[in-house]
């Protein structure tokens, strides 16, 4: 799940370290030294967590499948990062980079993703790109894209098995629907700023507001007070929820079996991204005192 970096407060911190909280396994929520300073973006998968440096990708937690070996070409270049279940995406000069967990063909990549992509998104088993023009490409587990996400689209969000776009202000969404994850509510087919999907649940941004459907098992689409307004940033996880306002709070709910929603720092933070039982976020100083 990529990193919520959208609509910025202005004069708001866009470099800075990682925080992160939640299950501990492979040591995931222990960012390494290198991601302390300088980091731009995080994206948090299901077991290995992503940042961007300085143009460079970093990688930490479980490395199955080799997701913590960065390919030279992620060392230099990139400008945005998506972390699924063990496979890893870069985009760089419009190019899409991939390495780890290929079961399902997560890192064998098309090749009209080669050139002219402007966005990616990764969650489970399959992955998204935005190409110029508004065309959203997937591969994986999930190839299908439908006719009006060929052109037009400004934003993208791969969930579990289903995909979330923003096309003129209002969310198109495809894919399983077995608990209403892709069946947009009313009222979100204009103004929206913001989509993510989770594993069986979806969100989008709207007018400062978070807007929540799908599986409601561990309370993850039932959107708490404080993220009704003033939220700048979401990012939905496998089961729970993240999300950051103007003056750089810092809301979580749903599932919390392992305190991956609760935010034990203060902020201000500029960014956040939810994973598979951890969650992440961007703070200018993580050591700076509340």
């Amino acid at each position: 799940m990529a990193a919520s970096l959208c609509a910025l407060p202005a004069n708001a911190a866009t470099v800075g370290g990682v925080l992160a909280w939640g299950k501990p396994d492979y040591d995931v929520t222990i960012p390494p030294p290198d991601a302390l300073t300088g980091v731009t973006a995080v994206s948090a998968g299901s077991t290995t967590a992503l940042a961007l440096k300085g143009g460079a990708v970093l990688a930490w937690g479980a490395n199955n499948w080799g997701a913590n070996q960065i390919p030279a070409a992620a060392t230099s270049g990139v400008s945005q990062i998506a972390s699924g279940w063990g496979h890893e995406l870069a985009l760089k000069s419009g190019k899409v980079l991939a390495w780890g967990n290929n079961w399902y063909g997560q890192t064998t990549l098309p090749a009209s993703v080669s050139s002219g992509v402007i966005a990616i998104s990764t969650s489970n088993m399959h992955s998204l790109a935005l190409k110029q023009g508004g065309l959203v490409v997937s591969w994986g587990t999930r190839t299908d894209v439908p006719a009006a996400a060929q052109t037009g689209v400004t934003a993208i969000s791969a969930g579990g098995d289903h995909n979330l776009a923003i096309k003129n202000g209002g969310v198109l969404a495809w894919g399983s629907n077995t608990y209403g994850q892709a069946t947009v509510p009313a009222g979100l087919t204009s103004g929206v700023t913001t989509v993510s999907a989770g594993f069986n649940h979806s969100l989008a941004l709207k007018g400062g507001r978070v807007y929540a459907w799908g599986r409601d098992s561990l309370h993850q689409t039932e959107v708490p007070p404080e993220a009704q307004s003033g939220v700048v940033g979401v990012d939905a996880g496998f089961n729970h929820n993240v999300a950051y306002k103007a003056d750089g709070t810092v809301v979580s709910w749903g599932s919390n079996v392992v305190g991956e929603s609760t935010f034990i720092w203060c902020g201000p933070v500029f960014g956040v991204s939810a994973g598979d039982n951890d969650s992440f976020a961007l703070k200018e100083d993580p050591a700076a005192a509340c």
